[in-house]
């Protein structure tokens, strides 16, 4: 496999095409859905949206960052707490430490292939500290709002490091992310945000005022690839992804890694007891 570092580099992403195999992708997916099955939310409604780290944090998400948690889509609920569509398509996301727990998800995280990619962008030592899978919703798929994921995984020097596999085309129609080529380095690439935790809360606080993309601006490129396809991406790299008003969902997965050789935050919101320790590729 060729890892085009040069391009990294400049761009702060990098696509590889199909990385992932069909049956691979329909393995996580099929668990996927029978962790969502399984799922009683009984009393509690938890959802996620990017502005409710900016509000509050509950928790049903604090405590994730060890367990297989569901989280609903903001849009999925009527005024009356009702959900509007079926529990399997009102997921917003399954987090946090899927890859270590569930064997199936763990077959998807791990292997040769990953180290190699790894390793060519300079994780010596690399640690997965958490795994997503995000269902972008048809209709009701909410917005993620600009960041850099080095804002949740703050280390010294930084070396978070994102691999975003698509499970289905990711579309302009159907949500994909949205990049700033470039915006990791140089003038542009300073940390903005940091979100952080003391005991039992957690918070988003301003650290520069650097002004995100502007919507309408040409610093920022659409990433739209394939099923199958691995985006990787420098954890300062600004992006986002629209709202998913199509018909049809947008199944990606996501690993956040740092490099064990960095000195991984205290103040960060997941942290790694001696019971699970964090564990690489």
């Amino acid at each position: 496999m060729t890892v085009d570092t040069a391009r990294y580099a400049e761009q702060g992403f990098l696509v590889i095409p199909g990385f992932k195999t069909a049956a691979e992708i329909a393995a996580l997916r099929e668990r996927a859905l029978q962790i969502v099955d399984g799922f009683d939310p009984g009393e509690q409604r938890p959802v996620f949206t990017t502005e409710e780290q900016q509000r509050h944090v509950d928790d049903y998400f604090l405590d994730s960052g060890d367990q297989v948690r569901c989280f609903f889509e903001e849009e999925a609920f009527d005024a009356e707490g009702r959900l509007r569509v079926p529990k399997e398509l009102a997921i917003n996301k399954i987090g946090h430490a899927m890859h270590d727990l569930d064997p199936v998800f763990s077959r998807f995280s791990k292997g040769p292939a990953l180290r190699e990619v790894a390793a060519a962008l300079g994780l010596t030592r690399p640690q997965v500290w958490q795994s997503m899978f995000i269902f972008k919703q048809p209709g009701i798929g909410g917005e993620v709002r600009w960041h850099q994921d080095a804002s949740f995984f703050e280390s010294d020097p930084i070396t978070v490091t994102t691999f975003w596999f698509a499970l289905e085309d990711a579309t302009l129609q159907n949500g994909c992310l949205w990049a700033e080529p470039g915006g990791h380095r140089g003038a542009r690439g300073v940390l903005r945000e940091r979100f952080v935790r003391e005991g039992r809360k957690a918070w988003m606080e301003q650290v520069d005022a650097t002004p995100w993309p502007a919507a309408d601006s040409k610093e920022a490129v659409p990433l739209e690839v394939e099923a199958g396809s691995l985006v990787v991406f420098h954890g300062l790299l600004p992006h986002y992804s629209a709202a998913n008003r199509s018909e049809k969902s947008r199944h990606a997965y996501t690993l956040h890694v740092t490099d064990a050789a960095s000195h991984y935050s205290p103040r960060n919101w997941l942290q790694r007891g001696a019971e699970l320790p964090v564990q690489g590729f």
